[in-house]
């Protein structure tokens, strides 16, 4: 088998690490405004059904769903909106490039949401689990 098979053959894998350290590092977002860890002070006075608040509620319990790998296409759909909406409403006012105007994160965590929308959870993924034995197999041989 030579090399390029060979990492083909890992890829539903590679996609559930991408999706579960995006998740983990995009969930930090929704501890730090939720449960206020880690602790800043950035969001002491934050409403809860605030645009930063719900944003928050996304970030964590969406970001939850995508670490599990559970309604991964729906909730990936979701975020990706979410962080497009965040990049153009909080970052783009302040200037065209991305490094300028400090949004190349969230328009990262947008396109890679986005990636998620058509790749599904991968392999280590609830989705993947819980599908009936023959989409499996189905889904086995396309992979």
């Amino acid at each position: 088998m030579d090399l390029t098979n060979r990492l083909t053959s890992w890829s539903p894998q590679v996609l559930s690490i991408l999706r579960i350290a995006s998740a983990l590092l995009f969930m930090q977002h929704g501890t730090m405004k939720i449960l206020d860890y880690p602790p800043t002070g950035d969001y002491d006075d934050m409403a809860l059904l605030s645009i930063v608040g719900v944003a928050g509620i996304l970030e964590l319990f969406g970001g939850a769903l995508l670490l599990i790998g559970l309604f991964t296409r729906p909730v990936a759909f979701i975020l990706s909106g979410m962080m497009a909406v965040a990049y153009f409403l909080a970052h783009a006012p302040r200037g065209f490039f991305p490094v300028i105007n400090d949004g190349e994160l969230a328009a990262l965590y947008c396109f890679v949401f986005f990636y998620l929308i058509f790749a599904g959870g991968g392999a280590w993924s609830l989705d993947a689990l819980w599908r009936r034995p023959g989409e499996r197999l189905v889904a086995a041989e396309r992979d």
